[in-house]
This record gives C-alpha cells, structure tokens and sequence, in this order.
C-alpha cells in the first residue's frame, strides 16, 4: 500500500475513532484491521481507485475503507452495501467477522435488531472468542429484553477477559433484575474493586443494598458517592428517594430540589417531586410539578392518573 493510502486510511479511523468514541480496544482492533488491509495490499489485492456504483471489481480494502467513511457520515444504506460487497469479493478474508460486526452495527442504527443479531452471531461463527462480538451481542440482547441470553455473553466474555469492565457492569445488572442479590453484589464489588470511582457500579451496588435490606449501608454508600460526584443530579434524586422511602420528607424535598435546580429539563426529577408532595399532602405543589413534568415531555395522562 502506498504512503498516501496509509495516511489516508489512519485518517478514516481516527474520524470513526471519534465519532463512535469507541473503545481502546476496538481501537487496536480496527488498527489490526489497517494492518490486514495493508498486507492484502501487499501480497497482490487489488488496491484500485474509489469505486463508483458501476465498478464491480474495486479492492476489499477500497470498500471497506470507504464503507467506514459512509458509517461516519451517517450513510448507514450506503455502509451496508459497501460492506456486503467486501464480503461477496472476498468471504474468507480475515477479517470478515469484523465487517460482519460493522454490519450488525449499521443494521442497530437503523432499527433492524433482528437482522443485527444475525451478523454479530455469524461473526461469532468465525471468531468465537472474539470480545468485541461478544459485547455487541450481548447488549443487543439486553435491549431486546433477552437477559437470560445477554447474561450468557457477558459470562463468555468474562471467562476470556476476568476484569471486563462492561462486562461485569452488565452481568451485575442483569442479576439484579433477576434478584439474585449474592451474584449482582459480586460483580459490583469486583468492579469497585478495579475502578473505585465507577458511578454506574456505585449507584447498582447503592440500589441493590437499599432492595435487600441494607439501609444503612447503602445511605453511607450515597453519601459518600454524593461528595465524589457532587454536581450529579441524579445522585441527589436517588438519595431523595431513599429518604422518601424512609418517611424523611424535609430531606427527600432538598434533595429533589436540588436536582431540579442542577438539571431543570428533567421532567424524571418533577415527576419524584410530586409524588413527594402527594405523600406530604403537598396537592396544589404536586400539580405544579406534574404540569411542569408534561412540559417537559412526560405523558400526560400518567401524569393526570398520578394526582389521583
């Protein structure tokens, strides 16, 4: 390949780089993947000019390179097309389980998750053992309610890489929701353990011990997080509904308040508010907040059914 493409190529990614804000990882994976290009270039790929919808005979890397450049653009019909093409030219390249991935990508981002699944699961076909794969598919499952299946991945990919961060996330959700507390508090505190400022794993693992009969612990646990992070509304709207629950209204008002001020176009912390006032026998305040809330986007009639 010659000096100019390689630039050219390190150009491309570094725009998709920043775009997708991918992952360090998915970084040298798309690095590896310059890497493949350049040396299909070498042994004798074709390495031609861009392609036109005419030229049928355009190099593997070609279309992929400019597959890249349709997905950065927003050009999600255009990638897809690109990236079949480099598929049929060359199906048993080496890297086709990442096109694959790029496909199951293009087809999330137009709504098609069926179709997307199939891709990342084919591309687990020819790299099982693949992390990136493994993460896709199972956040696709996620988001299609499939947890049991999502818990499977995420398990793969922690039986390949222990210290997964999204991994351990995920999985620690999932048990969560599943209420197996002893399983989700494991993962929490693993990955408390790896990065002790992860606000996603406190906030689970705060949540989790506020369900499960640890009230105290998890109120230190908020407190503590909220003089860590001490511009984060939402903290202030969790530590508002702990005391909520608790029947310590002053406090739960402050703290919602205070969300609301941090963040006034959350309709989420007017619709907590009201329901504070409702249980302080606060009906006209309520009111107000709920009108503010469908303002803000809330739903209308649950907002209506709430003052009832």
């Amino acid at each position: 390949m010659r000096k100019w493409e390689n630039e050219k190529m390190r150009k491309r990614l570094s725009t998709y780089i920043g775009r997708y804000k991918i992952s360090k990882r998915l970084w040298l994976v798309l690095f590896s993947h310059f890497l493949i290009f350049s040396f299909s270039c070498s042994a004798g790929f074709a390495c031609g000019k861009p392609i036109t919808h005419s030229q049928t005979q355009a190099s593997y890397s070609e279309l992929v390179m400019q597959g890249i450049d349709a997905m950065t653009s927003d050009s999600l019909v255009q990638a897809d097309s690109l990236f079949r093409m480099a598929l049929k030219l060359q199906p048993s390249h080496p890297s086709s389980y990442l096109l694959l991935r790029y496909l199951g990508q293009v087809k999330e981002q137009q709504g098609d998750n069926s179709k997307a699944l199939e891709y990342y699961t084919a591309g687990l076909a020819l790299k099982p053992k693949d992390l990136e794969l493994k993460l896709c598919r199972a956040a696709l499952h996620y988001r299609m309610g499939s947890d049991g299946r999502a818990l499977l991945d995420y398990s793969d990919v922690l039986d390949i890489e222990p210290e997964n961060h999204e991994a351990l996330l995920m999985r620690a959700h999932i048990y969560a929701s599943m209420h197996d507390a002893r399983q989700a508090r494991r993962d929490y505190e693993t990955l408390l353990r790896l990065d002790p400022w992860n606000r996603k794993a406190r906030v689970g693992l705060i949540l989790l011990n506020d369900r499960t009969g640890r009230p105290r612990e998890a109120m230190e646990q908020i407190n503590a997080t909220i003089q860590v992070f001490p511009a984060d509304a939402m903290l202030y709207a969790i530590r508002g509904g702990m005391e909520q629950k608790r029947k310590q209204y002053e406090m739960a008002l402050a703290d919602l308040t205070h969300a609301i001020e941090l963040e006034p176009q959350n309709a989420d912390y007017y619709v907590s508010r009201a329901t504070l006032y409702l249980d302080m026998g606060k009906r006209k305040l309520a009111r107000q907040d709920t009108q503010m809330a469908v303002r803000l986007g809330a739903d209308a009639r649950e907002m209506a059914g709430l003052l009832q």
